[in-house]
């Protein structure tokens, strides 16, 4: 079992471990997984958070078989990096385009085999795109086309970049995402322009199509063949799936950016977002809401309920969140792989954490089959977890307050 426990991940305490003691609590849930965390490549970040008498947070990690060159393959999850830094950019331009804000209205054109114009949002309140809508849909419902808006954007040259400063040392943006894009069409992004007016004729920014001719950032991952063979068209062709030239994001650098997003000051000022306190809150508010309490984009509940996009604790929308308790989170769902990285508080009873997890279930170890045991194990298992941790917390808050009397 690979346990850590520290302030840095560097100094490990393992038999004090709070997180090996909510794993071991548990003889049910969780023990079909744990009896082979191989298997199911599991790797768990788990972070308290302690707030001192100035309400100052305090952050105390522990691992659970975490492993940052191990790969998996992070699909949605990765759209919080696109959103924050397509804002951080869009930020920047800002200050020499009077008026340029996420609220602008933003038309996609297309100069590329593949790629695809955007001119009408039905879920926009102006029935425009904007960039402000693009964050939201990505986060809220994990859309696909809005990362896919927000990659062409700010460009893979600018995205790796920008992982780089984050101090993201064990992740890559290549590609955007359900288009099957791949080179050299991934190089290339469209071009984007921005409007003051609806009726689109008061420009503001001009962005040309692009094209990235660099090298791709070199990780030194393990493991990037998956499987024992793969459906490519018609047939299964023997063999691994190649992800070399996929997206990848470790599961302590997902969590690193959602503190970033959450608690800026808490982590190195080089290592920080560039962003305004508007954008912070529009980040926040698309990480946190239900689907039915966003205005625009509006979505239904019956086809989004409130834990649709809630991995942990929710189970992808099979078990309501505990009351009083607010989830901010970006999930991820493909190849058999579900990673679910989130901040967790009940302001009520004073509890609040980061949790990150990936689990793999393919059992027949054919990728893209589209047979992935999600809903008998994947779900119910992250579920499980976000249950017992919250439990875990609500618990040391009983023994806090009764050791205070």
């Amino acid at each position: 079992m690979g346990w850590l426990a520290s302030a840095s991940l560097a100094q490990a305490q393992p038999f004090g471990s709070p997180l090996r003691r909510v794993l071991r609590h548990d003889t049910v849930g969780l023990q079909r997984v744990l009896a082979h965390p191989g298997r199911y490549r599991l790797q768990i970040l788990y972070t308290q958070i302690r707030r001192d008498a100035a309400g100052t947070p305090h952050f105390r990690q522990y691992g659970y078989r975490l492993r940052p060159r191990e790969y998996f393959y992070p699909a949605s999850a990765v759209k919080l990096a696109a959103a924050a830094l397509a804002l951080e950019k869009l930020r920047a331009l800002a200050t020499q385009t009077p008026g340029l804000s996420f609220k602008s209205v933003m038309l996609t054109d297309s100069a590329f085999a593949g790629q695809t114009r955007v001119r009408r949002d039905s879920s926009s309140a102006s029935g425009r795109p904007t960039l402000a809508n693009y964050v939201c849909k990505a986060l809220l419902v994990s859309d696909n086309d809005a990362y896919n808006r927000l990659y062409e954007f700010v460009g893979p040259a600018e995205l790796n970049a920008g992982l780089a400063r984050l101090g993201l040392r064990h992740s890559r943006l290549l590609h955007r995402l359900s288009v099957g894009d791949q080179e050299p069409g991934s190089r290339h992004t469209n071009p984007v322009t921005f409007y003051a007016d609806t009726a689109a004729t008061q420009l503001l920014y001009r962005q040309p199509a692009g094209f990235y001719a660099g090298p791709w950032p070199r990780l030194r991952l393990r493991g990037e063949g998956i499987g024992k063979s793969h459906v490519q068209g018609p047939q299964v062709v023997a063999g691994p799936l190649d992800f070399g030239q996929k997206n990848a994001f470790s599961l302590p650098d997902l969590q690193h950016l959602l503190q970033a997003v959450l608690f800026p000051e808490s982590v190195p000022p080089a290592q920080r977002l560039r962003l305004a306190p508007d954008d912070y809150a529009l980040l926040r508010q698309a990480l946190s809401q239900a689907p039915r309490e966003s205005l625009a984009p509006r979505y239904d509940a019956a086809h989004y309920p409130d834990t649709y996009v809630k991995f942990l604790l929710g189970g992808g929308g099979t078990t309501p969140l505990p009351p009083g308790v607010r989830v901010f989170n970006k999930i991820g769902q493909a190849y058999g792989f579900l990673i679910d990285n989130a901040y967790i508080v009940d302001k009520a009873k004073g509890i609040e954490f980061l949790l990150s997890a990936v689990i793999y279930v393919n059992a027949d170890g054919i990728l893209n089959d589209d047979k992935y045991e999600y809903d008998p194990i994947g779900f119910p298992f992250l579920r499980d977890l976000g249950l017992r941790v919250y439990e875990a917390e609500c618990r040391q808050q009983l023994r806090a307050a009764a050791r205070k009397k």
